[in-house]
């Protein structure tokens, strides 16, 4: 699923660091990083945004909880 304009980084990471199941961002070149890793979330971020916004991300998420989760999140941002 792709996720537009997350001006809450923080809260993004809220509802990313809730899910049960494994969370993935998929880079342009088709790689799969674990969101729910610290480390992994500190290096990714720090590359694909700048001015505090995330314009455009595209992640995989498998439990169906963890997907309305994320789907709420962009609901209510």
């Amino acid at each position: 699923m792709k996720l537009n304009n997350i001006t809450d980084i923080d809260a993004f990471f809220k509802v990313i660091d809730s899910c049960k199941g494994k969370v993935e961002m998929v880079s342009n070149e088709g790689d799969r990083i674990n969101l729910k890793s610290k480390l992994s979330q500190y290096f990714s971020m720090a590359k694909i945004f700048s001015d505090g916004t995330i314009n455009e991300l595209e992640i995989v998420a498998y439990e169906p909880d963890d997907i309305n989760k994320l789907i709420n999140f962009m609901v209510r941002g």
